[in-house]
């Protein structure tokens, strides 16, 4: 599993295309995506982004989409992992919190379904 992630991500910077010079933003470099100035993108560009795909789709369809931002991913993201089984002290790292009651309090999001599937395990 860690393979196939470091694997996907230097297939995004392969396949992206190649700036005249590689930026670099407080030591880091290697930005999967970058936009037309050759610098990395932020979540206002994300944001825009989500909102044009959002607006075109409630356009053509009757069920409407919500509005979905970079940070709704991010809360998306941490309830899924939170949901596998991850650690969660690796999931605090991985978000950059600093106190873990942000990653489990503010940022997981369960269930009921949830609790009924881990009272399963439990039993079954």
């Amino acid at each position: 599993m860690k393979e196939d992630v470091a694997d996907c991500f230097r297939r995004i910077i392969q396949n992206r295309k190649h700036p005249k010079i590689e930026p670099m933003i407080d030591g880091y470099s290697g930005f999967l995506f970058l936009d037309k100035n050759d610098m990395p993108m932020v979540a206002l560009h994300w944001e825009k982004y989500f909102q044009h795909i959002r607006e075109k789709y409630n356009s053509i369809y009757k069920i409407q989409m919500p509005c979905i931002t970079p940070h709704v991913c991010r809360h998306t993201f941490c309830s899924n992992m939170a949901k596998s089984g991850m650690n969660p002290k690796t999931l605090q790292y991985i978000m950059g919190h600093s106190d873990i009651g942000v990653t489990l309090n503010t940022y997981t999001h369960l269930q009921f379904e949830d609790a009924l599937e881990e009272m399963k395990k439990v039993v079954g």
